[in-house]
């Protein structure tokens, strides 16, 4: 098999290192986008925890604590 002469090899690299360059600043992006979808989830989950949290405390107050009559 013949040897690539050195120059070929090297554009070869500096090809892949800058699709690797490229891929990393896309991967980088999805990455951000992910982090700010999850503090937003995160957020939902908070507000809708609250709100159960606060469903219960309203239920447990309204709740009667004697049978119906018709028991």
């Amino acid at each position: 098999m013949m040897e690539r002469p050195e120059t070929t090899r090297l554009d070869d690299l500096e090809i892949l290192a800058a699709h690797q360059a490229q891929m990393l600043e896309d991967l980088n992006s999805v990455v951000v986008d992910q982090g700010k979808i999850i503090a937003d989830l995160r957020r939902r989950v908070e507000a809708l925890t609250a709100r159960i949290v606060e469903f219960e405390a309203d239920a447990n107050v309204s709740a009667p604590t004697q049978k119906p009559p018709h028991w």
